[in-house]
């Protein structure tokens, strides 16, 4: 397949616990596509619409800090809903290729491997905030839980952040059973090495599952 051909709506998603790096390897993926004659779109979860972005700040406000794992649940599950409606359906539908940071992988692994809801409710909420929108390609970028707290230690802590280790922990845990869960989505990626080494396994990745680069 070349750079050029027309792709029927690509849809990729970056996914990791807070400090691994997926944000930086997001930006460079989509360089990387664009530089390949791509049509890119990089979004990030929560947010990427008005909508959105204000219940962004509502769930990473430490000031929120009696919020319980449902209220999370429901409130990304919202923001997603819009953002997919506003911006993600309509850019797969004109044959973008869409990089998203975070999307429902985050919430299976926060609000349910880590929050502990139930996670039937959680797939029944993803779905219902998303629909027939899902990602042909997952990239979860796996790193020790204290490395990533190390490389986090000099910034604020919004609300999630202020978790901690061992939830963050959880959250790790939660990422690789989804990747045991579905192999052909959802790739492990060592998030420990330089970035440079990382995005190269980025770029293998994409390859495989049918971008030309």
């Amino acid at each position: 397949m070349s750079a050029t051909s027309k792709l029927p709506g690509a849809f990729i998603t970056v996914e990791g616990i807070d400090g691994c790096g997926k944000s930086t390897q997001a930006s460079l993926l989509a360089e990387s596509l664009e530089r390949a004659g791509y049509d890119v779109l990089l979004l990030r979860e929560p947010g990427g619409v008005s909508i959105s972005e204000k219940i962004r700040a509502m769930l990473l406000d430490p000031a929120n800090s009696e919020m319980d794992t449902a209220c999370e649940l429901l409130l990304y599950e919202a923001a997603r809903a819009q953002l997919v409606h506003e911006v993600i359906e309509p850019a797969l539908a004109a044959d973008r290729v869409v990089v998203c940071d975070r999307f429902y992988d985050s919430t299976t692994a926060y609000q349910g491997y880590a929050g502990g809801a139930s996670l039937d409710m959680v797939r029944a909420a993803n779905a219902l905030a998303v629909g027939a929108c899902h990602p042909q390609l997952t990239l979860v970028f796996d790193i020790d839980p204290a490395l990533a707290a190390e490389r986090t230690r000099a910034r604020t802590a919004d609300r999630i952040e202020a978790k901690g280790q061992a939830y963050q922990a959880r959250v790790a845990e939660g990422f690789r059973a989804i990747a045991v869960t579905e192999p052909e989505r959802v790739k492990l990626i060592d998030a420990s090495r330089p970035i440079d080494a990382i995005a190269e396994d980025v770029l293998a990745a994409v390859e495989q599952a049918g971008l030309a680069l």
